[in-house]
Parts: C-alpha cells; structure tokens; sequence
C-alpha cells in the first residue's frame, strides 16, 4: 500500500511549513516540501496536524493492565510482596493473551509503534503482537537463587531461549526476543553468566530492572560489595547489548559503565514517582553519555501506557530538579520517545522520518484548544499534546489505528472478555 501524507507539520520546522511524506510498503519513500509524483493508494490531509516517528515504549510488562488498580498507595517492595507477586501466581495464558490485547489497543490509540516487554506466558505475549501488527521486542524474565544450579536447565531461562528460537524475526520482524534477568537482588552470579553467554551466542540483548529503589541499591552494595551495576559488569552482562529499566539511584561511576558498554537506561518517571522510587537524574544521565529511553512501565504501577504523559512528564521533572528551565528542550524530548527506543531494541532503520526509514508513524492534531496556537510543533508535543490528539497510528506502512478505531483488534469484543476473565481471577 502507499500512502502520501499531505500538509502535516514536522518537529524541527516551524509550523507554517507544510511538508508531504510518502510511504510505500513498509518504508518512507519521500520527505519534501512539495508534492511527490505519481498516484497513492490513501492520501491523507495533515492540515493541522504533526506527523511524528512512531514512540517506542521502551520498558512495559504488557499484560499488567491486568492489575491495574490492584495495589495503590504502597513502596515497591509492599506493592510487590503483598499484591503483585500473589496476583501472578494466578496467572495463565489467556489471561496474558487478553492483558496484552488490552495494553496494545492503548499503545496504538496513543501513537506508539513499538514496545518492549519482560513477563511470563511470553508465546502468548508474542501472539498478541502478532495478531495486532505493532513491533514489540518480548523477553522471559529469569530469576535466579541457586548458584550450584545447572541454568542450562533452568525452566525459566529454557522458556526464553525457546521463545528465541521461535518467534525472534517472525510476523515480517516485527517481532524481536531478548533474554532477561528480572534484577541484581532476584539473580545470583552464575545465572547472569550464563544468560550473557548465552545472549552473545543468539546474538540478541537482555533486559533488567537496575537500581530502581534507593533500597535495592544500598542492599545490593551490602551484599556484593559493589552497586547492582557493578555486579551485573563483574559477571559480564554488558558484553552483550543490555536495556536497563529505571536507573534511578545509579553512582557516576555506574553511569560511566553504562555508557563505556552502550548499555540504555530505560527513564520510568511516572511509575517511578507513584512507587515513591525517586527521579531518575535525566540530564546527568545523558551528560554521561548513556542512551536514554522512554518507558511507562505496567499499568499497574503507572497507570497509563501513555508514552506523550511520560515525555512531558520526564522533560519538567529535569527542569524542576535541576532548577535549570534550559537544561534540556522540548526538542531533546522527541529522540527519547522515539529514536533513542528504537536504537535500544536494535531497529536502526526505526524511529525517525527519512527517506529508506521504517514507515512507523502517528499523526497528532494539534487543533484541539490546549494545543492552540502551535507557535512550534516541538512544544506542542513535549508540554500541551494529548495521548488523545492521536488520529493515526502507522505500523511498517499499515495503518493500525484511525479516529478512534484500532483495525486490527476487536476492542468491544476485548473489553467484555477482559472485564469477565479480571473479575474471575483477580478479584
């Protein structure tokens, strides 16, 4: 299919320009300031409008809106012990499938194209993605106690190299699996070992949560005589590409690690800042030189995937911790929510608007009031945009989401079985 997108505003230009952008097939074939030759199958009126790179979300656990309000108002170790981890112990294959479907019609009707995901029932995360033609990057998350023990053997990790196996490439590539390690405080030595033996033998990456608390932080100090980051580089996890979600009490020196391996620090602030663990220092994170994401993380602890919320959320958070309004600009904020994400999940020819660029798009009107007047297009997204100004999501060139219908899910159908299977086993 080919698609012109006519008269729509670019970030970086001033909003009385007009630019035309062609799609064809999966890619972008023209970006110019007048109108390509030839026919197309949908031209499409961007009058008013901002067309975007598609936004990654970086760091989520999809099937979370299951627990969506399930555990409010408690520290992350509470939240978890007394709530989560009880809640997912119930959990099953249907009940992923259905959780994931729910969280991807609300990435799509958002602008986001890509997500990356570390759960449980990953075949049926994998379906989910499969069936609704968004891109996802899905890991098995491992956790690991038994240092004597064969992790050759270990179920969980032969779950995620299994997935690998199976489903890294499939559905055209827009499917990727990484391997996972839940934390530094849930693994022991020989497990991270080998998963990043075993990650550089694929040749994929892992996911981590690292330093999310200020506890986590200090106890793992105490425990290994080095900060999680530390001990993750001392078993040689950063041999091999590593997203590392949240990132919120790392030392100068675990920044520098990060960015000497090429590691991305995954910023969370809205679940951050609910959970009661701390703000990641944006600015010096990207002083250092570390690859910043965007993630929402699950909507139990969010309780949005709205990755617009978390970009405006993330750039006055900088500012107002720093006290420095001009320590990063609105412009800054469009590579986070996109360009940078998409590099995390090893999609280079992802997350901007080029010629030979992946076709992965959202257009954003920007002719509701909040969003008036557009003095630049880069400050409309970064401090006024809403989630809701989303009238099109576009996936390797096909059109997944328009005013306010998702394509490829049948949301009505998935709202009453969702409701029917939460009340059945969560409540």
């Amino acid at each position: 299919m080919s698609i012109l997108f006519e008269n729509v505003m670019l970030c970086g230009a001033p909003p009385e320009r007009k630019h035309f952008v062609a799609v064809s097939g999966a890619y972008i074939t023209a970006v110019s300031d007048t109108r390509p030759a030839g026919d197309f199958d949908r031209v499409v009126s961007g009058d008013g409008c901002l067309l975007i790179p598609g936004l990654v979300n970086a760091h989520t656990h999809a099937a979370m809106t299951l627990f969506r309000g399930y555990g409010e108002d408690l520290p992350l170790s509470r939240w978890l012990e007394e709530r989560i981890f009880p809640a997912e112990d119930r959990l099953t294959e249907r009940a992923v499938f259905l959780g994931t479907q729910l969280s991807i019609a609300e990435m799509l009707a958002g602008g986001v194209t890509s997500f990356s995901d570390m759960y449980f029932f990953c075949d049926a995360t994998a379906r989910a993605v499969a069936e609704s033609g968004i891109k996802a990057n899905i890991s098995r998350s491992v956790v690991s106690f038994d240092e004597g023990a064969d992790y050759r053997q270990d179920a969980r990790v032969c779950e995620g190299i299994a997935l690998f196996r199976e489903w890294n490439g499939a559905a055209d590539g827009r499917i990727l699996v990484d391997l996972s390690l839940h934390a530094e405080y849930t693994n022991c030595p020989a497990a991270v070992q080998y998963v990043a033996e075993a990650a550089a033998r694929l040749g994929t990456r892992v996911q981590i949560h690292l330093s999310e608390t200020e506890k986590e932080h200090r106890e793992g100090i105490a425990r290994r005589g080095v900060t999680p980051t530390g001990f993750f580089l001392q078993n040689h996890l950063f041999e091999v590409p590593v997203v590392a979600a949240h990132c919120v009490h790392l030392t100068d020196e675990d920044r520098a690690i990060l960015a000497a391996h090429g590691v991305t620090a995954v910023h969370n602030p809205i679940s951050n800042l609910k959970l009661g663990s701390g703000i990641m220092p944006l600015v010096k994170t990207m002083k250092a030189g570390v690859n910043v994401a965007l993630g929402t993380d699950g909507a139990a602890s969010n309780n949005r995937l709205d990755l617009l919320r978390e970009l405006q959320t993330a750039l006055l958070l900088a500012k107002g911790s720093t006290g420095a309004p001009d320590c990063i600009t609105a412009s800054d904020g469009l590579a986070l929510a996109t360009e940078n994400g998409a590099r995390a999940q090893g999609r280079g020819d992802c997350g901007r608007i080029a010629v030979g660029a992946r076709a992965d798009l959202a257009l954003i009107d920007l002719r509701a009031p909040h969003n008036l007047p557009v003095v630049s297009p880069d400050a409309a997204l970064a401090y006024s945009a809403a989630a809701s100004d989303t009238v099109m999501t576009v996936v390797d060139g096909r059109i997944l989401y328009e005013n306010g219908e998702c394509y490829t899910l049948d949301v009505e159908k998935l709202k009453a079985e969702f409701t029917e299977l939460r009340s059945h086993y969560f409540d």
